[in-house]
């Protein structure tokens, strides 16, 4: 064993200490972060007796005005995936649209609230309601009278404790 192999030796060593430093020093900050954890109130919720009140800029389901549409299909235009269905029938002695239908496919649509910031007459809105869970997604699939229901208020039930995360 000439000085050389000695010296690779001493240095292998000396990193597998630097090595074992490091790695102890990892644990110990992993640690710490768990036990500052332990301090925190619990979030999870008791979900069927206990419900989120969402927040005033939360996207979900959208409510729709039948009265109030003219059928300009701005909603259309302005969607990413053009998601929603207008069908309407041109009144030729009024020269005006009537809108016959609309729909929207909630298991398509990416919630991004475009149809509404842009619709000029305001005939569309979000609501609160974000349970849209089905076991067959053509249920998703929500025609004017679908839209035009308006969910009960979480904040108005009074079988289901209300949690508001801050």
């Amino acid at each position: 064993m000439d000085i050389h192999d000695m010296f690779l030796m001493v240095t292998r060593f000396m990193n597998y200490g630097q090595q074992t430093i490091r790695a102890a020093r990892y644990i110990g900050q992993s640690f710490i972060i768990t036990l500052s954890h332990t301090n925190r109130l619990h979030v999870t919720i008791q979900y069927p007796y206990e419900k989120l009140i969402t927040s005033e800029r939360f996207r979900d389901r959208i409510h729709f005005e039948f009265d109030k549409c003219i059928a300009c299909e701005v909603c259309v235009r302005v969607c990413p995936i053009h998601l929603p269905v207008v069908d309407w029938k041109l009144e030729t002695d009024i020269r005006k649209k009537r809108l016959l239908n609309y729909s929207i496919d909630f298991g398509i649509g990416i919630f991004c609230g475009n149809c509404i910031e842009y619709s000029p007459t305001n005939c569309l809105s979000m609501t609160e309601e974000y349970e849209l869970s089905t076991y067959d997604r053509h249920e998703l699939n929500y025609n004017q009278i679908g839209l035009g229901r308006l969910p009960m208020s979480i904040i108005d039930d009074y079988t289901i404790r209300k949690i508001q995360i801050k």
